[in-house]
Formats: structure tokens, sequence, C-alpha cells
């Protein structure tokens, strides 16, 4: 395929690539450290702006590129589902990119890979949580657990200590990579985000029992972050979260997107399931950008489904495709 498409990086923070939408807004670009805008320039026909985060190939004068966590995209000014072929990647430097793209389209790129299975609470579809979930979900309103939501920047300073808790321990818990141990710079520009909002179930002491972050990004309301405090993870509270934000998202008129499960069929995906009653898929794109380096640092190393794969640990699982 004849390449009609140049490919260019702007060292501006991903300024370029910047929208209201959260994934892509200035608040989550500096949360999590971008460094360029890679801008496909189709000339008359638009273009496609891409946030990344440049990286050093640690031992090689080379370098690679990742979007920034969640769901990104890119800004798209005309361009969509453009072919990779059809790019002139030469002048960006890099050996390879790793893109996120949004869970509902367009996407930037044609061809995208699908990835884990994801879920969705559709306020123009029935809503309807499984018994059990429901029950739970009475009997602690019973008991005086209160569920509230508001806009993250609005909230009190004691109930964003509260989410950051039972965040914290809910990772503990989970023992979780240390890339998900975000620091309280990084919740700052989360909570300051006019895309964010904060949900809370507080138990009848008061205290919060579990919460989450969800923001709005691509028309889309997705549940990003969220955690249950230890003292009270026998009583289920989250499950009351749940029921809350299914509340919120149609109040907004927004489809609510739960994310999937760690490992393709387990626990964590068999409860989102129970919830939704819509799913899709994540995409991503990998794009190498100079071939030759590629194959060299990959260095004859098998394909476990992780990209890059000079990246990929030696049992790297094919599930864990963002690096």
């Amino acid at each position: 395929m004849t390449k009609t498409l140049r490919a260019v990086l702007m060292p501006d923070g991903g300024e370029a690539a910047g929208s209201a939408d959260y994934f892509r807004s200035p608040h989550h670009l500096r949360a999590e450290g971008v460094t360029h805008t890679l801008v496909i320039d189709g000339g008359g026909r638009g273009s496609v702006r891409l946030p990344l985060i440049v990286r050093p190939i640690e031992g090689t004068p080379h370098g690679d590129a990742v979007s920034p966590y969640g769901y990104p995209g890119g800004l798209l000014w005309g361009l969509s589902e453009v072919p990779k072929e059809a790019v002139d990647w030469a002048a960006t430097g890099l050996v390879s990119i790793f893109v996120r793209d949004r869970v509902r389209g367009p996407r930037c790129f044609a061809g995208a890979t699908e990835r884990n299975e994801v879920f969705f609470i559709d306020p123009r579809l029935p809503i309807e949580f499984r018994e059990m979930h429901q029950r739970h979900a009475r009997r602690n309103a019973r008991e005086g657990f209160v569920s509230a939501y508001e806009l993250a920047r609005e909230a009190s300073a004691e109930a964003r200590e509260g989410f950051k808790q039972a965040y914290r321990q809910t990772m503990v818990r989970d023992q979780a990579h240390a890339r998900y141990f975000f620091s309280d710079a990084y919740f700052e520009e989360l909570f300051s985000s006019p895309a964010a909002w904060l949900l809370t179930t507080r138990a009848p002491d008061g205290q919060v029992a579990a919460a989450a972050v969800c923001v709005i990004s691509d028309e889309v309301f997705h549940y990003y972050l969220g955690g249950t405090a230890d003292a009270y993870r026998a009583r289920s509270p989250a499950k009351n979260l749940f029921v809350a934000m299914a509340e919120l998202c149609t109040k907004l008129g927004l489809p609510l997107h739960l994310g999937g499960g760690m490992q393709p069929g387990d626990g964590l995906e068999a409860f989102k399931r129970g919830l939704a009653n819509s799913s899709s898929r994540l995409y991503t794109h990998e794009i190498v950008c100079q071939p030759e380096v590629y194959m060299q640092l990959t260095g004859g190393r098998a394909d476990s489904g992780y990209f890059p794969a000079y990246r990929a640990a030696p049992a790297q699982a094919l599930t864990d495709a963002q690096p």
C-alpha cells in the first residue's frame, strides 16, 4: 500500500490531542505523564492526534511509546479507521507504538486487536441485577448504609480521603501491580477534572465503606477506580455502590462502562457480567515503526501476545497486553 499519510511526534505533553473527554483531558494527561502528541497528517483530509508517553528502551539508543492508561484513542479531525500500512512512521524515530483505543468507536486505525471482554450497563436497555445482589443491597440499606454521588471536584476532603483509603486497601488485598498504586498528586488531578464523579457508600457509623470514581469520556460513563475498605468487606457495600452507579448513568443518559476481569473467566469478570446488560471488547493497536530494529530487540522470542514483545516478561500472559 502506498504510504499517503505522515506521522510526526510533537513534544507538547499531549496538548494537541487534548479535549474535554476525560481520557484526553489535561488532568489525565498530566497525571499519566504524557510527553508527546502523535499527529497523523492527512493534509486536506484532516488528522488523527494521539497522546503518547515516549519511553527509552533500556540498554539501547532507541525509544518506543504507549498511550496513557484508560481508553483515550485519539482526537479525530476528519480521519478515522486509518490503515496503519498507509502511514509513513519514519519521522517519529520510534521502534513501536502501543495504542489503547476507545471502547466504542470511531477508532483511530483500521484492523484493531480485540482483547478482553468488557461490560456495560446501558440505560436504554432494561437494568436488572442478580437477585442476590439486590437482596444484599437492600439488607445494607435497611442497616443504615447510604450511597451518594457528586462531582469529584465538589466533594469534601474527607470523602476524597475515604475513597483513597478504600481504593488503596483494595489494591493491597488484590496484590495489584505497582502502577495501580497512584500518588496523591495523581488523585488530585483526577478529583479536579470536571468530567469526574465521586460515588460513596457510607456505613452506619458514617465512614466510607466503598467508593468509586467514574469519568465521562467519548459519551461513555466509565467506572475508573474503586474499592472497599477492609473494615466493611463482610457487608459487600460495593453492591450498593453499583446500584448508585446505575442510577447516575441513567440520570446522565450515558452507558456505564464497567470494564472486565483481570483474567478471562475470573470472579471479577463474572461479577461484572452479572450487573451488565451489554458487552463489547477492548481494542488496541500495535504499530511497528522500525521492523528491523523491532526484530533485533525481540531476539527471536516466541509471541506471547504481549506488545511490544521485547518488553514482555518471560511468562507474560496474553491478557496482560497493556504495558
